[in-house]
């Protein structure tokens, strides 16, 4: 909630303001001994901001003045003076003019705070959206029973997730206006998640997956390549719709990932085993594009939706989806005899398997084993492919003449 460790009294001085800092997890406060009632308060981020503790019509007020340096000790000092000054005439205005609104405080938190902290800050502006009905509300008149009423919204509405999602976005946004001194209390300190998660176990089965392989061989450039390297790579849709020709080294057989394409933000190197090194290597290329999966040749792919829905058609399931499918290759690496920390290194997932000096190794180590992992699955996936074609009833020549994959380049004229 905010709580004040402790509060000291100093003369200030500007050499004393630039040596405080920040303690452990709490914000404290130093008065000044010169001007009754100016302090200078330091958050637990190191963040200082000037107040002025008085009585304002026999009401205790804390005024927030400024922060420092942008606003000196000579000017806080003025300022305190001239607010006094206007609390004994008479004249001090309690409320300002334009109190600032959650709606307004958004953008700020997300290119001041987001944006540089976190890739998927859009996700984050999209979470803060969801209380698009207390956006017109002052900052610090938002109380707790107003964000909880949007939790329970979302909640009844069958959004258990979403509304944890929207908690755990307003509780950032709330502590990054405490330590700037927008507010004076956290009104979502201490809330507990509205609902409970349960963790994702969903495994595709041999059947599933293999449907899956086929559906996406009716897809056609790009989704069918995109699909089958999903599967067959383990890695995450985002990064494979994402992946650039500058990443790839056929030659060597590696794709890796700059840390700046990653979830986690580390370099991945992924080695590509025989068949998806064979199906990008017959791949088109368009002219004067990195992108590997594009059809615009200026951006990745998208509409992943749709696709999901063409293979779940496909999978006669609807239970699962894309990520799932991480797992799914995780859980049969497992029990074709990977090592967990391997399986880790693959999906490029920190679990806590591997940690402290070793983690910084690991970014770069165990290529082979994760050649030899990638290839087992592969051997796997074409195992159970076969099994499953096996199964099906032959067709005559004249149902299956003239029957062809639909993965080849689109007619752009844009690819060389």
């Amino acid at each position: 909630m905010g709580v004040i460790v402790r509060v000291m009294r100093k003369k200030l001085t500007p050499k004393l303001l630039d040596s405080l800092q920040a303690a452990t997890t709490k914000r404290y406060e130093v008065r000044d001994d010169v001007v009754v009632g100016l302090m200078i308060r330091v958050s637990a981020t190191g963040a200082k901001v000037w107040y002025l503790a008085t009585t304002v019509k026999d009401r205790a007020r804390r005024i927030k003045l400024g922060t420092y340096p942008i606003l000196s000790l000579a000017d806080a000092r003025d300022k305190a003076r001239e607010v006094l000054r206007q609390i004994q005439l008479g004249t001090f205005d309690e409320e300002p003019a334009v109190r600032l609104t959650l709606g307004k405080v958004i953008p700020q938190f997300i290119e001041l705070y987001a944006k540089p902290r976190n890739r998927s800050w859009k996700s984050t502006q999209r979470v803060l959206d969801k209380f698009a009905a207390l956006h017109s509300t002052p900052i610090d008149g938002i109380k707790r029973a107003d964000v909880v009423n949007v939790l329970d919204g979302l909640t009844t509405s069958g959004l258990g997730t979403g509304a944890n999602r929207a908690l755990a976005a307003i509780k950032k946004l709330f502590a990054w206006c405490l330590d700037r001194g927008s507010i004076e209390v956290n009104p979502v300190a201490a809330l507990k998640a509205p609902a409970k998660e349960v963790a994702r176990d969903r495994v595709l089965t041999d059947d599933e997956i293999v449907a899956c392989w086929r559906a996406a061989e009716g897809e056609g450039f790009p989704f069918e390549p995109f699909a089958k390297m999903v599967i067959l790579t383990g890695q995450r849709r985002g990064e494979v719709a994402g992946m650039r020709w500058s990443e790839l080294d056929l030659d060597k057989g590696t794709w890796t990932l700059p840390a700046k394409r990653t979830k986690n933000a580390t370099q991945h190197v992924v080695p590509l085993a025989p068949l998806a090194l064979s199906i990008l290597s017959a791949l088109p290329r368009f002219a004067g594009s990195d992108f590997v999966f594009t059809t615009t040749g200026r951006t990745a792919i998208s509409g992943f939706g749709r696709l999901k829905a063409r293979l779940e058609k496909a999978a006669g399931a609807d239970d699962w989806r894309m990520h799932d499918i991480r797992r799914t290759v995780a859980t049969n690496m497992a029990m074709m005899g990977v090592q967990p920390h391997v399986i880790e290194a693959v999906l490029n997932h920190k679990s806590g398997i591997v940690s402290g000096v070793a983690a910084v190794y690991n970014r770069h180590a165990y290529r082979d084993e994760k050649l030899a992992a990638l290839a087992k699955w592969e051997t796997h996936l074409e195992q159970a492919i076969n099994k499953r074609l096996q199964r099906r009833p032959q067709k005559t020549a004249s149902s299956t003449s003239g029957a062809k994959s639909k993965s080849g380049a689109p007619n752009s004229g844009v690819l060389i």
